[in-house]
């Protein structure tokens, strides 16, 4: 999946001129954490958070109603320079830089000028969609072989039963490392039969057990 599918595309931008006061009141009234700040070409030059906005402004408990500090360029609060992606850019490499730079919002751009923007929540529903989870399934973990050709081996057995496969995950086995574990889930509330068609195979099914079998 591409960053363009799930990327928002009206972002709500600031120059950094505009005023801190002025980055308060939209980031409560869309109800948003990051404004991208960008030049007279729509080229990010720096984003300003939520929290960013809020350690800069005065105390609640000020009795100037118009504080000074609200009247400070954007620009004095703003970070930069900013880490941004491409449009055409992988999804799944878009979450590593969310988990390795602890960022939430990425900007994307494209020869630097700003296409639209990427926050945390967003890539949080795009991996619930990835993994298969918003839809009524089934999941099946199957410890395999690690070996070139295994997983079409493994899917073969699902179309005896004609189910639908609603997406496929591996990942290493810790206890061995020549071993994976393959992670189905299946659009069927039953999955039962198709465990055991998975046994008599001769594959090995981690979860969920068959009260059938003996452990």
């Amino acid at each position: 999946m591409l960053v363009e599918e799930i990327m928002n595309r009206e972002v709500i931008t600031l120059s950094p001129d505009e005023t801190i006061e002025t980055a308060l009141k939209l980031l409560h009234k869309h109800h948003i954490r990051h404004i991208p700040i960008v030049d007279e070409e729509n080229r990010v030059i720096g984003i300003v958070s939520d929290r960013d906005v809020r350690d800069a402004s005065p105390s609640i408990f000020e009795k100037d109603n118009e504080p000074d500090e609200l009247q400070n360029p954007i620009r004095s609060i703003m970070t930069t320079p900013v880490t941004t992606v491409h449009p055409l850019d992988f999804v799944e490499e878009l979450a590593s830089i969310f988990y390795e730079q602890e960022i939430a919002c990425v900007p994307v751009t494209r020869n630097e000028v700003l296409q639209g923007i990427i926050t945390e929540k967003d890539m949080l529903y795009t991996l619930i969609q990835l993994t298969g989870t918003n839809v009524q399934s089934s999941q099946i973990e199957v410890k395999v072989i690690n070996k070139p050709g295994i997983l079409p081996q493994v899917t073969q057995v699902f179309g005896k039963r004609k189910v639908n496969i609603s997406s496929v995950l591996i990942y290493p086995y810790k206890p061995d490392p020549d071993y994976k574990i393959i992670v189905i889930r299946i659009q069927t509330m039953n999955p039962l039969p198709t465990i055991r068609d998975l046994e008599e195979e001769g594959y090995e099914v981690l979860w969920p057990k068959d009260p059938g079998m003996s452990s």
